[in-house]
């Protein structure tokens, strides 16, 4: 009896120890994750629901926003938007060809690139290195290059190019259906190296065994390809896809800098290059309409949200085909 009793003292002081333990090493960790919670909550989480609130609201950062001329509009933002805004309308359809370009494109670019440059040898790992430097190059100053191979007159180098062959310089950039065209050439430029590296890695990770058997099958390299490349493929080239729709509905440098108004816009003539997001800064940082331009941003959120989840369902259905 007393050696029961003593074994369950023991018992409790080992889980009251265990206890002060745990809580000692709960307290520490809640201390080291406080700063990242306090940084995160304050700039990403606070300034989040502020925008929801302000989509609601008619609001120019002057006024009061609960008093006139400001105050809540309900719904009134969005269905302004949807409904009655032809420049949205405009943006919203310039970046939807420019989505499909640019990441059809983008995606083909670099598969052919990862397919070229797949074997490891000196010569494909200096190509690897070139084709990659884009994508870790300032966004800004590749714009600028950019401008300058495009600019309308003889200084420009594309112009320069033509003029050697007597062809008179063309305005690229004032020319109305050349905007989206050449948008989707330098996203397609900037952004293929990375796709290579992703499919690099997917296609390494392809077991050896399974084109080896292909062949003794007599499959040639079109059929290896389809039945064996493209299936093992499919999720890398979702992660692909999902990431270059988020960032090709982004897309603002390339039109802030190249496509400018005359009367302090964006966009170009006639809005031939005007996106969502450039329109977005447009209404909240060169007109002030801050309630507007939140209704503009979340509205961008549903999209990219219902256009990822509509490719992660058509591959999921493609993989419950297989």
């Amino acid at each position: 009896m007393t050696q029961l009793l003593a074994r369950r003292k023991d018992d409790g002081v080992s889980r009251k120890t265990g206890f002060r333990r745990f809580s000692e090493a709960g307290i520490a960790t809640y201390i080291m994750l406080a700063p990242f919670a306090i940084l995160f909550i304050v700039f990403s989480i606070y300034p989040v629901l502020s925008s929801l609130r302000l989509s609601f609201m008619r609001y120019n950062a002057i006024c009061n926003p609960d008093q006139a001329p400001c105050g809540s509009v309900g719904f009134g933002n969005y269905t302004t938007l949807i409904f009655n805004d032809d420049r949205f309308h405009k943006a919203l359809s310039n970046t939807g060809l420019y989505v499909i370009g640019a990441v059809l494109l983008g995606m083909l670019a670099s598969l052919a690139l990862a397919l070229a440059l797949q074997e490891d040898t000196r010569t494909n790992r200096v190509l690897r290195v070139i084709f990659f430097l884009p994508s870790v190059t300032s966004g800004i100053a590749v714009v600028l290059v950019w401008g300058w191979v495009f600019r309308g007159d003889q200084v420009g180098l594309l112009n320069a190019f033509l003029n050697i062959f007597g062809i008179a310089p063309i305005e690229w950039l004032a020319t109305t259906w050349m905007a989206i065209p050449i948008l989707i050439f330098m996203s397609v430029w900037g952004g293929a190296g990375f796709g290579m590296i992703l499919f690099l890695a997917g296609l390494n990770s392809i077991p050896a065994m399974y084109y080896e058997a292909a062949v003794i099958d007599g499959a040639g390299p079109r059929q290896r390809f389809r039945y064996i490349t493209l299936p093992l493929l499919r999720p890398v080239m979702v992660y692909v896809a999902i990431t270059g729709i988020i960032g090709a509905f982004q897309i603002f440098e390339g039109v802030y800098l190249l496509f400018p108004t005359s009367v302090g816009s964006i966009g170009g003539l006639q809005d031939m290059a005007l996106m969502i997001v450039p329109y977005l800064y447009d209404a909240g940082f060169n007109k002030f309409r801050l309630g507007y331009a939140s209704a503009i941003a979340w509205i961008l959120f549903a999209i990219i949200f219902v256009v990822s989840m509509i490719n992660l369902k058509i591959s999921r259905s493609l993989e419950d085909l297989k």
